[in-house]
């Protein structure tokens, strides 16, 4: 499978113009290659993805995500196609509302920015073709580009394994950028092979991976282990890209700098809610098992 990494692009006569790796994005026609976005991909730890934009061209994206524009952008808020659209991404943690940057005229330039450090990939999409990520991953994409609710193969799973098991779903054809949390490590299984990963560092993955979860084993690794009572299982075929810093992971290391935090108030909180939700995931999905 093509790699999620970000493309070479080089700056060209005012404009952006892009060499393709075949091992990076595969075999292309001359014709399809004419049809891609054209975009950059800048920074290291904090980065940015500029977009150029043609006239009529269109890129969403969920709410705060734009960074900068020029004024040959048109920018348009709406429910990205209608109520039960709108409620469908609240339900994955999403914006209920999206908003549309489209090209008025020669020379439209928007820039979006996530909100945490890490790194932005960007994908091109077969038409059908789909990834699976977690649901504060996606920054923006092309107009044609779906976004929506990945449903889960165990109810448990999909709706009471946590934060970090609530995911999205994107498909294609067209350009989407997703933003990973810190660095990011490309495994690939193969078929049957298993891997367990803690919640948070679930990042992007192929729809051909089977994602579970599972209680960690043993009562002394629960109460003293300190990697919570669940964990993410996927298993192969397919890719998935780990994020090395996930974002609660963050939270809970900045919460020991807040008032009252002291290494047991908002650590100790943001923690006691995700392991709640993960027994609550355990049992129902138990129950519940295979829909």
């Amino acid at each position: 499978m093509a790699d999620l990494r970000q493309i070479i692009i080089f700056w060209h006569a005012g404009g952006f113009a892009r060499e393709t790796a075949h091992h990076m994005l595969g075999q292309r026609t001359p014709g399809e290659m004419e049809t891609h976005m054209r975009y950059q991909i800048s920074g290291t730890v904090m980065q940015t993805v500029e977009i150029d934009l043609a006239p009529g061209e269109t890129v969403y994206s969920q709410t705060h995500a734009m960074a900068w524009m020029n004024d040959s952008v048109n920018m348009h808020t709406n429910t990205g196609g209608g109520l039960f659209a709108g409620l469908k991404r609240s339900l994955t943690g999403g914006s209920f509302f999206v908003t549309d940057f489209t090209g008025e005229k020669s020379g439209g330039h928007v820039a979006f920015a996530p909100r945490f450090p890490g790194s932005i990939l960007a994908r091109q999409l077969a038409p059908g073709e789909s990834l699976i990520c977690r649901k504060e991953t996606f920054l923006c994409a092309e107009k044609s580009v779906a976004l929506e609710l990945a449903w889960q193969q165990r109810i448990g799973s999909g709706f009471f394994g946590g934060a970090g098991f609530i995911l999205q779903k994107v498909t294609g054809p067209g350009t989407v950028f997703l933003d990973l949390s810190g660095e990011v490590v490309q495994k690939t299984l193969a078929p049957g092979e298993r891997l367990l990963v803690h919640a948070g560092h679930v990042g992007v993955h192929t729809p051909s991976v089977s994602f579970d979860i599972q209680m960690v084993p043993g009562f002394r690794n629960i109460l003293f282990g300190g990697e919570g009572l669940f964990l993410a299982s996927l298993t192969g075929p397919g890719d998935v890209f780990l994020q090395s810093m996930p974002i609660i992971n963050l939270a809970e290391a900045l919460a020991h700098y807040l008032p009252g935090g002291n290494g047991e108030g908002g650590a100790g909180r943001v923690g006691a809610a995700a392991a709640g939700a993960g027994v609550l995931g355990a049992i129902l999905g138990g129950v519940l098992g295979e829909t």
